[in-house]
């Protein structure tokens, strides 16, 4: 006899061996359900006081029995079999339910059998009415749309048939039904991934992000931080299908939007062929671990997603270490046993008790490769510290490039050195730090001064904390800097807060006491000259694109330079303009 899903205890011997005998029926191979299953389910229905289902496949061969409670049934999982793009789960769900009352008009279908229709795209939903003496009463047919229709609150995105005889769900043609259907969604997806061809793109996503309503402007920074993560995205090679964003007075503290939006989520995410989620902020651990349990799709945070570019944008052995000791730093509390199959290993001589356990296998090899990547990581930083010593003994002023991501340091370095740095209008386009000469004449004379320029990577909102401890050996360039230039994205209307995370992240590197010039850049962007928030702010206003302002700029950092250390004599001069600095 076939196990019964769910719960069976305190169920009499006779109610649990007919319910076992539910397998060895058929619910038909063309049609929705055979009057014989009907009656079988609605006899257990009647008996148990409970929801009873049965999941057939297209033979109608019966695969699962489920039992659930008087109002609601909990399916097992069914893995992925068929269900893909244009393609259904090859699984028909028949249902019989306790009559609740006397009801007259069709047999509404309940939310939660809809939901499971096309979260699990389910060939059909076949729902029978169980009276008290065990006969059937009215039945009806659920089955998916191949485009959902506009309602008044929400696209309808499936269609009901209902009869007043459950003996006629054995006239429904099932196979002429689903043939269409599956034609229809396997022309609608080929349309899609036609439309959607992105070079490059790996995977659909959505965006989702819940904000609490108790902050104050709380929709405007919402949005702001929405439109942030849909450029990390796009940057990470993705594309986005659909933005969902939820205001709550309290976030949820295990799902942050509640399980039943986190349901309309995944609905959302199957209709739009997204097979990732990405939250706006950081989950942690436990939360991740309970939206994972209540979805198949790949659920991903703010930070993981900065992690993924920087993994891809990595090309120094020194930025490769980096990203994977972050990597590992922020995986290692969210490693989680997902095959109890897998629950005992290694046990036997030489070892103590039964062994380890699979998720302590993962864990100790994390930490294992953890400490082996922070002594790397210390040699590294040896090396570095050497290459900069000969600079520090000849007091080359070095001067450091910060700011948010994509404000355009690398544009400005390229324009400022003749360096040929890899630029582009995207986060994070440059990861590694890159070191150029840049060279000046004084007032006095035309003698050639020179400073050392260095690129650093760009700053962004809450920049995790994982990236900053692995990111140390490169952030320590900047303690050696005698200027930061605050490169400020001039034409961003949200300049402001970037302004303020940067100086947060200054503030947590200890380096607010550092003398610091504020570049406006990109101001042939602007409407206005800036000439107002220049004053304000004491800055610079440039263009690395086009070069204009720069003359001014070289001007500023000159006469910083020599302020603070007095021109060098010409023997120390270095040479030429945009060598690789030592």
């Amino acid at each position: 006899m076939k196990d019964v899903f769910g719960k069976t205890q305190g169920l009499k011997a006779t109610q649990l061996g007919r319910l076992e005998r539910l397998a060895q029926r058929s619910a038909g191979a063309r049609s929705a359900c055979t009057p014989e299953l009907a009656r079988a389910l609605a006899e257990c229905a009647a008996d148990t006081g409970r929801m009873v289902g049965v999941l057939a496949d297209r033979r109608g061969k019966v695969v699962e029995v489920a039992l659930g409670e008087p109002t609601r049934l909990y399916l097992p999982d069914v893995g992925r079999l068929r269900a893909g793009p244009g393609r259904l789960r090859g699984l028909r769900l028949v249902v019989a339910k306790p009559r609740v009352k006397s009801a007259k008009g069709p047999l509404p279908i309940d939310h939660d059998l809809i939901t499971d229709l096309e979260r699990l795209k389910l060939d059909a939903v076949v729902l029978v009415e169980a009276h008290d003496d065990g006969l059937p009463g009215r039945g009806a047919v659920a089955t998916l749309l191949p485009d959902p229709v506009p309602g008044a609150q929400a696209a309808q995105r499936h269609r009901v048939e209902t009869f007043a005889q459950a003996h006629e769900l054995a006239h429904v043609a099932m196979v002429e039904i689903l043939e269409g259907l599956e034609a229809e969604l396997a022309r609608k997806a080929e349309r899609a991934r036609v439309a959607a061809h992105i070079p490059g793109e790996r995977d659909v996503v959505v965006l989702v992000g819940v904000y609490s309503t108790e902050q104050r402007g709380a929709r405007t920074a919402a949005q702001a931080s929405m439109d942030e993560l849909a450029e990390l995205a796009k940057t990470a090679g993705v594309r986005v299908a659909d933005v969902v964003m939820q205001f709550r007075p309290e976030l949820d503290g295990k799902t942050l939007v509640g399980k039943g939006k986190l349901e309309e989520i995944c609905l959302v995410a199957l209709h739009q062929g997204a097979e990732v989620i990405i939250f706006d902020g950081e989950l942690s651990p436990s939360q991740l671990n309970a939206i994972t349990d209540l979805t198949d799709l790949k659920i991903l945070d703010r930070t993981m997603l900065i992690l993924d570019i920087f993994a891809r944008r990595a090309r120094s052995r020194g930025g490769k270490l980096q990203v994977e000791l972050a990597q590992l730093q922020y995986s290692l509390p969210r490693l989680a046993k997902k095959q109890t199959g897998l629950s005992r290993l290694t046990g036997g001589i030489g070892g103590q008790g039964p062994g380890e356990t699979k998720l302590e296998i993962d864990r100790r090899r994390a930490k294992e490769r953890i400490q082996r990547l922070t002594r790397e990581l210390e040699r590294y930083a040896g090396e570095r510290a050497r290459r900069r010593a000969p600079r520090n003994e000849r007091a080359v002023p070095v001067i450091a490039i910060v700011g948010y991501t994509n404000a355009g340091k690398s544009t400005l370095l390229n324009r400022l050195t003749g360096a040929e740095v890899y630029v582009a209008d995207e986060l994070f386009a440059t990861l590694d730090p890159t070191s150029r000469r840049l060279r000046f004449p004084t007032l006095a004379d035309e003698v050639g001064r020179e400073v050392v320029l260095i690129d650093t990577v760009g700053f962004i909102r809450d920049l995790p904390t994982t990236l900053m401890n692995a990111f140390r050996a490169t952030l320590e360039e900047l303690h050696d800097a005698d200027l930061l230039l605050h490169v400020v994205d001039g034409a961003d209307p949200r300049r402001a807060q970037h302004i303020d995370a940067v100086e947060d992240v200054l503030d947590g590197l200890g380096l607010l006491e550092t003398p610091r010039l504020v570049v406006l850049n990109k101001m042939d962007l602007r409407d206005d000259d800036g000439a107002g928030e220049a004053a304000r702010r004491d800055a610079v206003r440039v263009s690395a694109r086009t070069g204009a302002g720069l003359p001014a700029l070289v001007e500023r950092i000159r006469t910083s330079i020599v302020g603070k250390n007095g021109l060098h004599d010409d023997e120390n001069r270095l040479t030429p303009a945009h060598a690789d600095a030592p």
